[in-house]
């Protein structure tokens, strides 16, 4: 099957992001959008905007293909029409959706296509652990660079449990920083610069403050049969701290 890679249009540096300047790829069935942080996929009674609402202001019946959470950023397709919903969603039954997840976890690790396969369990108030009675789960992983105390990490998820890429990095050992609900710690400029005296009564701030997760990519095949493929830029706040990471090597 013939392959097409999508370009992504550079966004302007504005306050207020409108849902165009989201905008990965456009064509007539689908978009793929770089979901920023801190915004719900779809209706949280806790907020008054999600990437629903916003999505059909641009286009009347679009449609949600998949999730991400809540402090998640990156890859997120949305469906024009039902036709293109219900070949997306055949896609994920059929797990034929490649997805690639960035995190920065704590540690050094050297992960070569490790396989994880933990099934896993969540309880009634969203948090989820390995258990040998919960549901299947998989994910590759990939060490993508290392620094001088923790790693980027390329993970690849087979299947979509809640939280699966944190529990199983939690289970490696990696916990993704910030990620306080599965052992991940903030991480703060200050531990980087390990020769850097912060004072006590200085009130500093993680370099992220949510958990350090980027849908990176997604692959799908269109309604032409031809392989679609998106990357999403890292968000400002992503971005920052991979730099303060190489700069603290």
């Amino acid at each position: 099957m013939a392959s097409f890679v999508a370009t992504y249009r550079s966004k302007p540096s504005m306050k207020k992001i409108t849902f165009e300047d989201l905008i990965l790829l456009e064509n007539s069935d689908f978009l793929v959008i770089n979901k920023p942080p801190y915004l719900s996929s779809l209706d949280d009674r806790h907020e008054a905007q999600n990437i629903l609402d916003l999505a059909k202001t641009y286009w009347e019946d679009a449609q949600l293909c998949h999730r991400l959470d809540k402090e998640t950023s990156g890859c997120l397709v949305i469906a024009k029409h039902a036709e293109a919903y219900r070949h997306l969603a055949m896609q994920f039954e059929s797990r034929q959706v490649e997805k690639i997840y960035h995190a920065v976890a704590e540690g050094i690790h050297d992960f070569q296509n490790l396989l994880v396969d933990r099934n896993l369990a969540a309880n009634n108030k969203g948090i989820a652990k390995v258990s040998k009675d919960g549901k299947p789960a998989q994910t590759v992983v990939n060490t993508v660079r290392t620094y001088f105390a923790h790693t980027l990490i390329a993970c690849s998820p087979i299947t979509g449990r809640l939280h699966q890429i944190r529990v199983h990095l939690a289970y490696l050992k990696a916990p993704i920083c910030g990620d306080t609900l599965y052992g991940g710690k903030p991480l703060y400029l200050s531990a980087l610069k390990r020769r850097f005296n912060l004072k006590k009564d200085t009130d500093e701030l993680p370099i992220m403050q949510r958990v350090s997760l980027h849908a990176f990519s997604i692959q799908f095949l269109g309604l032409d049969g031809k392989k679609i493929t998106v990357q999403a830029p890292y968000p400002k706040d992503f971005q920052v701290l991979v730099q303060q990471l190489e700069k603290n090597r």
